[in-house]
């Protein structure tokens, strides 16, 4: 049995598992092939996890250990590099060596929201490992990129400064899990008046299908998008590098 999984704290969110085996049974590989949840709070915790399963061929990385699991790594593939996160692992002959599929599947959704629009400034709202694979897609596409944080520092601002420069940023990006299911009553803290028909809200968050992010932007025009589609381009992308 060949066995995928992903690592995270917590996965009551995760759409991982279910995905994967209602792909292994449509490929006809349900009976070879299996995907689980290892809920760690502490990424050293995969050895474990790889010490006790030695069938795991890949391993998905969800919140909050992007970051934390590359020192435990053999080596980093250039899109990991890239983007300085970790969202695959890869067991081969050599080690564990990490990928980044989130940009691909960041990249790819994105552009089929804006659909052609030009934007020119983005908002990043959180600064986790997807945030980074997001500022790195909008830095390739020439898109000029403001990080919101709870704490401003010298690479973020604070919410309170961001509610002055949104009707300059045209598209916001939740990257932080607020919102997420069970708290769907919860949402970023901007000033949701402030925005217009010309921004465009993508919150990664899928779990509620419209968060209430989302249904702040469209009671002011706004166009809105949540992050399954993302989900799903970076899941193919995984399935991609276990078997490349």
């Amino acid at each position: 049995m060949k066995k995928y999984g992903l690592i995270g704290f917590p996965l009551t969110h995760s759409f991982s598992k279910k995905y994967f085996t209602e792909k292994f049974e449509k490929i006809g590989l349900s009976h070879t092939h299996q995907y689980d949840l290892y809920e760690i709070e502490n990424a050293t915790d995969l050895l474990e996890i790889l010490n006790s399963n030695p069938e795991i061929d890949g391993i998905n990385v969800t919140i909050p250990h992007k970051q934390s699991v590359m020192p435990l790594l053999s080596s980093l593939d250039q899109s990991a590099e890239k983007v300085g996160a970790v969202n695959v692992i890869k067991k081969t002959s050599n080690g564990l060596i990490g990928y980044n599929s989130d940009y691909y599947g960041f990249r790819k959704s994105l552009l089929d929201f804006l659909n052609g629009a030009k934007v020119s400034n983005a908002m990043i709202l959180g600064y986790g490992g997807a945030a980074k694979a997001v500022k790195a897609v909008l830095k390739d596409l020439g898109i000029f990129v403001t990080v919101v944080s709870r704490q401003a520092s010298d690479t973020a601002i604070s919410y309170e400064e961001a509610n002055s420069l949104l009707s300059l940023h045209h598209l916001i990006i939740n990257c932080s899990p607020v919102g997420t299911y069970p708290n769907a009553d919860q949402c970023p803290s901007i000033n949701y008046k402030s925005l217009s028909t010309n921004h465009f809200l993508f919150d990664l968050v899928y779990n509620p299908t419209e968060t209430l992010f989302m249904k702040n932007g469209l009671e002011m025009g706004a166009k809105v998008k949540n992050g399954y589609d993302m989900l799903v381009h970076q899941a193919e992308k995984s399935w991609e590098i276990w078997n490349q």
